[in-house]
């Protein structure tokens, strides 16, 4: 039985520490063992937030049975536990500037100059083209950002946890059958996001760093070797993570902010007739006049938005209400003024528009004076916008391996903050495909001519996913969502049609690039399946194993130490300790048997985190360690087993310090088909197992204690 729980005082990190500090276990009648949460209520400060959702009270003695332990932690399965912000929502929000809003932030420098040199419709500047445009973008931000994403989207979450991967997440952990087409779905916009991330970077930087064109012509040359060389410090920076100057984002983005709506607002002072442009009639009147001229327009309108999926991506870093105080107190208003500015301009320089090369209304509206600040203000905001991006393809990644739709990828921790990761194949990929796409297109203005296809693609998924969310995890009826999907779907879908026309300028690049992710994702989970149940074949039942143990001839050689074995469940025996015994006739004093359970939520509390019990009779009983890992956790085999012992779930001098790990590596056959597709797939999926991540890096295992014994497993 436990004992009293004692009082625990946490401070400014305190969620970091919970399993540092011994909670009394508790052990059921048939051995099993799990960690028991403290009974009181526990306060967070600063960094709470970070936490993932309050832990529930602990159970009382009565109920911590063998059963009863099992179930707990399918109760954690509620996800409607938010993220906690005991942090001021202030700072808060202005941390969620930094890494939320650069994209939307700095899409200013290129959207109205690709409206008004890339489209028929927009030729020549009227009032109807420029309060029309206007219109069309202030909408676009409404309907898509404020009431889609900041309103309704940000509802659902997964334990707090926002993005694409976590309603994938959460429609997979339900296994309801009309949720498999839906998490195909998710798997494709996590794919997409790929595609996205290869051309935010280049044109944020170009359009930031064109503004040279402005200074002065003769620097225009300039424009696209320092654009490379920003572009390669930024992908060469990211193996020391952003921790060093991560505080800066917020207060550079909020100056961002302020200038470019100070700079709005000089503009619109001068004619406060474009706070017309603020009615929807404007946008129709554009519509209707220009007809599919007008409508092809809209694939401009849509930089306006890029970026808008951070804002739900992010959520679990910062939480709903700060991400929406930000945004609506701050970046809508100051991206608003600054596109009703650029819209005064170009109709106060009917001209400007002629000559393409050196139309950049953003630019052009400042005193001359301002040129060079506002160059070098839009280069360190495109760079943490960039960052932004970056960062977060590195989480999709690692999501995407733990939730089994990529083989193990290295993963490298930059600072001990969650979330600040680097993935180096995804890292590397990701700056070929931006060099590449900068020294072809050149400017920002191409680079819209690609950029929409996969963007908005994205918004259609994330929307499909969002209603069935809401319909078959929360019975929401279909007439109270019926509204909803129809405003949503026919404005995404517009602007997805309106993209489609630039497939053959180049856009189907990142859209190809998205479809080849989605198949990969795919082969692999389903080839994974396919050899899992053929290992589980080989492996055999656990238990009959150590029921035999006892009765071999010649006796087994018992080694003294600790012996640790990883494998996916207690149900099978893992082959490496399978040749141990039959091969070598031998079996460590103490042996440790490690299942790593991958969950759909981004977050497992330590006192859920592990359960231990006792497996085998007599002089062959070994310890079998459960770890649910969420697919944001940091995966460590040994700060696993090091907590189960800080929380008595394993001996005190049990010695894990000096332990062997053992794993099984299974290399991997193809099996005989006639079907060229099969086939394909089956050579894919064995070069991704072969060029997987070591399992000793992917579980943090000591190399100098690990010993690999490989086995064959036909797919």
């Amino acid at each position: 039985m436990a004992g009293p729980p004692r009082k625990r005082i946490f401070h400014e990190a305190a969620h970091k520490t919970a399993e540092a500090e011994r909670e009394l276990p508790v052990e059921a009648s048939d051995g099993v063992r799990s960690g028991q949460r403290p009974l009181h209520k526990r306060s967070f400060n600063e960094a709470a937030h970070k936490l993932g959702y309050w832990a529930p009270p602990g159970a009382s003695a009565s109920e911590l049975e063998s059963e009863a332990t099992r179930r707990r932690f399918e109760a954690l399965a509620d996800a409607n536990r938010d993220v906690i912000a005991h942090g001021s929502k202030t700072v808060l929000a202005l941390g969620a500037l930094g890494v939320v809003y650069g994209d939307l932030g700095t899409s200013p420098l290129y959207t109205d100059q690709a409206i008004f040199t890339n489209y028929h419709a927009t030729a020549q500047v009227t009032a109807l083209n420029v309060l029309g445009t206007a219109s069309l973008i202030f909408w676009a931000l409404t309907v898509i950002v404020s009431i889609k994403y900041a309103g309704f989207i940000m509802r659902a979450h997964n334990r707090g946890d926002g993005g694409i991967m976590a309603l994938t997440a959460l429609l997979h952990r339900s296994r309801l059958p009309r949720a498999t087409s839906l998490v195909v779905l998710g798997i494709f916009g996590a794919a997409l996001f790929f595609g996205d991330g290869i051309v935010t970077p280049s044109i944020s930087v170009l359009g930031a760093v064109g503004g040279l064109s402005v200074v002065s012509t003769a620097l225009t040359h300039l424009v696209v070797p320092l654009a490379l060389i920003i572009l390669i410090a930024l992908f060469v920076l990211q193996r020391f993570g952003s921790g060093t100057i991560g505080w800066l984002f917020g207060p550079v983005l909020l100056l961002w902010f302020t200038t470019i709506a100070v700079f709005g607002l000089a503009q619109v002072v001068r004619d406060p007739a474009v706070f017309q442009a603020l009615s929807p009639s404007w946008a129709v009147r554009f519509m209707v006049h220009h007809g599919a001229a007008g409508y092809l327009v809209l694939g401009g309108v849509v930089l306006s938005v890029t970026g808008a999926e951070a804002l739900y991506a992010d959520r679990g870093h910062f939480g709903a209400s700060a991400i929406r105080l930000g945004w609506f107190a701050v970046a809508m208003p100051a991206v608003v003024l600054d596109y009703l500015g650029q819209g005064v301009w170009i109709l106060h320089h009917p001209q400007a528009t002629n000559d393409a090369s050196t139309f950049n209304p953003f630019f052009q509206m400042l005193p001359h004076a301002a040129l060079w600040p506002m160059v070098l203000l839009a280069t360190v905001a495109t760079v943490i916008a960039s960052q932004a991006v970056i960062s977060g393809t590195f989480s999709v990644a690692r999501q995407a391996v733990q939730l089994g739709f990529l083989p193990r990828l290295a993963i490298r921790h930059t600072s001990r903050v969650e979330g600040q990761i680097y993935v180096p194949i995804v890292n590397w990929g990701l700056c070929v495909g931006v060099v590449v796409l900068t020294l072809v297109f050149r400017s920002a203005n191409k680079l819209g001519d690609i950029y929409g296809v996969a963007v908005t693609g994205t918004f259609i998924l994330n929307t499909l996913l969002f209603l069935g969310v809401a319909r078959l995890l929360w019975g929401t009826p279909r007439r109270r969502l019926a509204p909803i999907a129809i405003l949503f779907l026919t404005v995404e879908v517009a602007f997805f049609s309106a993209n489609i026309a630039k497939i053959a300028n180049g856009a189907w690049l990142p859209l190809a690039i998205g479809l080849v992710f989605a198949a990969v994702m795919m082969t692999w989970y389903r080839g994974q399946k396919v050899v899992t149940s053929r290992r589980i074949a080989q492996e055999g039942s656990l238990s009959e194993f150590l029921e035999g143990l006892a009765d071999r001839k010649p006796p087994l050689v018992r080694v003294p130490g600790v012996a640790v074995f990883l494998n996916p469940s207690k149900q099978t025996t893992p082959l490496a300790l399978r040749a141990e015994v039959e091969h070598l006739g031998t079996l460590h004093e103490r042996v440790v048997v490690v299942s790593i359970d991958t969950v759909s939520i981004p977050y497992v509390d330590p006192f859920d985190c592990l359960v231990v019990e006792k497996l085998g009779r007599g002089l062959f009983k070994i310890l079998h360690v459960t770890a649910r890992i969420g697919y944001r956790d940091r995966m460590s085999v040994p700060d696993v087993l090091g907590m189960a012992r800080k929380q008595g779930l394993l001996e005190r001098n049990l010695d894990l310090e000096h332990a062997s790990y053992f794993l099984s590596r299974i290399s991997i056959i193809p099996s005989a088909t006639k079907k060229p597709l099969l086939a394909l797939r089956q050579k894919v999926f064995i070069t991704m197992a072969r060029n997987a991540a070591s399992p000793v890096d992917h579980f943090d295992l000591p190399p100098d204690r690990t010993v690999m014994m490989g086995s064959q497993v036909a797919l």
